[in-house]
């Protein structure tokens, strides 16, 4: 099994950006009503802690891990 990751770093405007809006943003989702059956059906760390609230507050120096990629919030 290959548990290589890749990283992106990730620049928001304001002080934050919801973990819905990181995944339908990023195309790993198709719409932002996706993301609750998503984050139920696959694995997501915020800051190394499982995460499954579409909500929760993304900001600056977070770390989202989501299907072997890495994203850095700046």
């Amino acid at each position: 099994m290959n548990n290589v990751r890749s990283a992106k770093k990730i620049k928001i405007d304001g002080d934050f950006i919801t973990l819905g809006q990181l995944l339908k943003e990023e195309g790993i989702i198709p719409t932002g009503g996706a993301a609750k059956w998503f984050l139920r059906e696959h694995p997501v760390e915020v800051n190394h802690q499982p995460e499954q609230r579409r909500g929760k507050k993304l900001r600056s120096g977070d770390q989202v891990v989501v299907e072997q990629t890495t994203f850095s919030i700046e």
